[in-house]
């Protein structure tokens, strides 16, 4: 018998592919017919959901590590956050901005944290999109999610989002998006003052 005729290799594929299947469905049809900052963006330009998982160490990036650190490397679409003390380290995968004139590099540092943030769009969102609403309050609708921590860059944030598609893509306006648990952890070990570095 054959690879391809093993009925145990068979059934393994069938299984696996279902439930594949399955999983991302029902979030899916969660969000049909609803609308939040960039979902209609991430529909229209956006085909691959990529991102890149390799532990990194923090001395090619950093001097240091106080206050903690926070790498987010654009190409791989991964933050990376070491706690002052080194024992933390955490990776998670991140949204990353659509087009690289969007894209901002270089070295930053927290300035505030928001749980619970509301959202106003940009100047330069509002030309893009003059349909968008003008602000949203904190809660499911809001584009940043649960958490957000700003950048000393203005209009710059590491967030959250309720849109899960879009963590792995190039989906944002030039913030970095995370899952709402990782941002949300990632608050918790952040501190005002943490380095970030985005390349």
């Amino acid at each position: 018998m054959t690879k391809s005729q093993n009925p145990r290799l068979s059934r393994r594929l069938f299984l696996g592919s279902g439930v594949a299947a399955s999983l991302s469905a029902p979030a899916f049809a969660q969000n049909l017919g609803q609308t939040t900052e960039l979902e209609s963006d991430v529909s229209r330009s956006v085909r691959h959901n990529i991102s890149s998982f390799r532990t990194l160490n923090w001395q090619p990036y950093f001097n240091n590590t106080q206050n903690g650190a926070i790498l987010v490397d654009i190409t791989s679409r991964a933050l990376h956050f070491w706690s002052e003390d080194q024992s933390i380290y955490r990776l998670y995968p991140t949204s990353v901005p659509m087009t690289d004139d969007l894209t901002r590099r270089g070295r930053s540092v927290i300035t505030r944290r928001v749980d619970g943030p509301d959202w106003s769009p940009t100047p330069a969102m509002r030309i893009r999109n003059p349909e968008w609403p003008a602000y949203i309050p904190p809660g499911p609708d809001n584009p940043l999610g649960t958490h957000a921590l700003h950048l000393d860059w203005q209009y710059y944030r590491i967030h959250g989002t309720h849109d899960t598609r879009k963590i792995g893509r190039r989906s944002s306006n030039g913030c970095i998006g995370l899952y709402n648990e990782h941002i949300a952890e990632l608050y918790n070990f952040a501190r005002i003052g943490t380095q970030v570095l985005l390349i």
